[in-house]
């Protein structure tokens, strides 16, 4: 089994080029299902998640090639609009593929997604989403068939704004008679991405980035050419790294306004940050402690509140960090208090004493997010740290050791 072996106390200094986004990428991949022809997406990630992904389309029937980092996707001959359960099971995100497979077929089955390390994703807002425009869904025997002799449009109003059903709920409708409004939508600037693509392809979408996204239905669509947007996660976690490094980064290829929530907190820590049209830089200071909350977008990422929880282990004084979205995304802290970290969880609060260093050990990912956390520790440790089942961090982190090196880690990654 692969794991890396870090050995700490490296700043960490130069430019690093972040990707295209996994989490834009995967719904947009599943997208080029609504209409028949091929579809060229570029900057698209090389990664364990993407290449999933690429395997259940290919069994419905699409033909996808790589071309550097392009990707062309060929819906002609998908005839299938079932989704086997291992596929499922495999990956949470093939859960996408509802919404634009019941668009175009009118019918739709897979089983229901098997459980996630970060907590449960509960599917509910994604049936309820799709019964609002039409659909009838049957719930047994572990396997939900929807189906929908006609998709007639209406109003969605979430419960709580998930970036899937939001995205499940643009692509089921772009196809529908009517208009839907779906109100309480989730922000997230990947849903403006997806609805960038859908309108390239002839959909009538407007609202994505706001609470309110109306979809007015057309007959048909054609396929698209799209790059995809940077992924504000791994920007994110690279500034994290040059702060917890002591270190002088620059983080290119990004949308620094996705990042406000980030930098923001990144500046009361006592880093210095210094934005420019497509790059942050990010200088270290002197470390404090600070109050974290997770919330949807524009608040603080869930997904970031790990590698936030490794830096601030460091920092002088107290930090508390609460998650609101998933309820497991502690898994990390068993792992860091290995590292000499001083951690005390309540519910769903961490409680975090700084220490004035961390130090090597044997670590595991436990999952992904949680797997970069334990790497930007490692970078910051005394001593040499390994950390295994970095299969994990490889679902979402491009190259990331390569990368790491390229900045002056010393990173070595062994089989």
């Amino acid at each position: 089994m692969e794991k890396f072996v870090v050995k700490g106390e490296v700043q960490l200094r130069g430019n690093v080029r972040v990707s295209g986004a996994k989490n834009a990428t995967l719904p947009i991949m599943a997208a080029t299902l609504l209409c028949s022809g091929i579809s060229v997406l570029h900057d698209v990630p090389y990664l364990r998640d993407i290449q999933a992904m690429q395997d259940i389309l290919t069994l419905l029937g699409a033909k996808i090639s790589r071309q550097g980092r392009s990707m062309l996707i060929d819906t002609t001959n998908v005839s299938k609009a079932e989704i086997p359960e291992h596929l499922m099971r495999e990956m949470r995100a093939s859960v996408f593929l509802m919404g634009p497979l019941l668009g175009r077929f009118r019918k739709v089955r897979v089983s229901y997604p098997g459980g996630c390390a970060i907590g449960p994703r509960p599917i509910n807002l994604h049936i309820k989403a799709l019964e609002k425009i039409g659909a009838k869904v049957d719930e047994s025997f572990g396997y939900i068939d929807a189906e929908a002799a006609e998709l007639t449009g209406g109003e969605i109003n979430f419960d709580f704004p998930s970036v899937g059903a939001t995205e499940n709920a643009m692509m089921a409708a772009v196809l529908a008679k009517d208009t839907t409004i779906i109100r309480n939508a989730a922000r997230e600037p990947e849903i403006v991405d997806l609805q960038t693509i859908l309108n390239k392809m002839g959909a009538k979408i407007n609202g994505a980035g706001t609470d309110t996204i109306r979809i007015d239905g057309v007959k048909s669509l054609v396929p698209a050419e799209h790059t995809i947007m940077c992924d504000r996660i791994e920007a994110g976690t690279f500034l994290l790294a040059g702060v917890m490094t002591r270190g002088d980064i620059v983080v290119e290829n990004i949308v620094p306004e996705y990042l406000f929530s980030v930098t923001d907190k990144l500046q009361e820590i006592g880093a210095q940050i210094t934005p420019g049209q497509n790059y942050i830089r990010v200088k270290a200071g002197e470390l404090r402690g600070v109050d974290i909350k997770t919330l949807p977008y524009p608040g603080f990422p869930t997904d970031l509140q790990a590698p936030m929880l490794s830096l601030v282990t460091i920092a002088k004084g107290t930090s508390i960090i609460t998650e609101t979205i998933f309820e497991n995304r502690f898994k990390h802290v068993d792992e860091l208090t290995r590292m000499g970290a001083k951690i005390k969880v309540e519910g769903r609060t961490a409680i975090i004493r700084g220490v004035p260093k961390l130090t090597g050990a044997i670590v595991a990912a436990p999952d992904l997010r949680a797997g970069s956390a334990l790497v930007l520790a490692a970078l910051a440790a005394e001593g040499t740290s390994e950390i295994e089942q970095v299969y994990h961090i490889e679902r979402g982190y491009e190259n990331f050791d390569k990368k790491l090196q390229a900045l002056g880690a010393n990173v070595v990654r062994l089989r």
